[in-house]
């Protein structure tokens, strides 16, 4: 009975964990505020979200070479963009470099996101939202089903979050999402998490760093201790 249940709660987190969405905005963040961002989506939600390509073709005008454009001209250093397909469905990619995330507001590329990293009492806060544009091109009804998201991937110890789905996912991943026809629909998705101001590599380094001294430390007073022994023997002996 124990390992029925166990296998059902493997089987319930790797299903968590295999979630595909039809637009999504990935970051990778970093604690001076740089980092890199994916983006991917069908053509379409590309348009409705982003304004990119014509409502009236979507497939053929949000293109990668437009979306590659849109990057660069908001400052993004692009890395790949690549059109892919799931389920016979054409899906865009991009992957880009960013010096600063508070720069990507109000940019062409992110006319659907509102971000900031600020330094505050020694921890660092994220706030932002996503919604899709008033001014976006209407692309008519929306056929299927599926879900949008906005997900960090924070470089330090979360203290808090803002109502994340899943809440902290593997330490340090946050996930914000809702149904397509919702996001299409104008609704709102409300960012923010609490972080450390210290990255989790550079705890690790000075935790191992530390260890490293003590156990020095601990061997340098053990040699000075067997030293000094030694000379008492010595001493005594005489």
């Amino acid at each position: 009975m124990v390992s029925r249940l166990a296998a059902v709660l493997l089987l319930l987190l790797s299903l968590r964990g295999c979630l595909t969405y039809e637009y999504e905005h990935e970051f990778w963040l970093r604690v001076d505020g740089s980092g890199t961002v994916n983006v991917t989506g069908r053509p379409a939600l590309w348009t409705a979200m982003k304004g990119l390509g014509s409502p009236e073709d979507p497939d053929g005008t949000a293109t990668r070479e437009a979306v590659r454009d849109l990057f660069e001209r908001s400052g993004l250093q692009v890395e790949r963009v690549t059109l892919t397909r799931r389920r016979g469905q054409p899906y865009l990619f991009i992957s880009a470099e960013f010096p600063d995330v508070n720069r990507l507001s109000y940019t062409p590329a992110f006319p659907d996101l509102r971000v900031a990293l600020v330094s505050e009492g020694g921890r660092l806060r994220l706030e932002g939202s996503w919604q899709r544009p008033l001014d976006a091109p209407d692309i008519g009804e929306w056929h299927g089903e599926g879900l949008m998201a906005v997900r960090f991937h924070l470089p330090s110890k979360v203290y808090s979050h803002r109502s994340a789905s899943d809440g902290v996912e593997r330490g340090n991943i946050l996930a914000w999402r809702q149904d397509v026809s919702t996001a299409l629909a104008g609704g709102r998705l409300e960012l923010g998490a609490l972080m450390d101001e210290r990255s989790i590599l550079f705890s690790t380094v000075m935790l191992f760093g530390g260890a490293v001294v003590l156990a020095v430390l601990l061997l340098a007073l053990a040699l000075w201790a067997a030293i000094r022994r030694g000379r008492r023997d010595l001493e005594g002996s005489g």
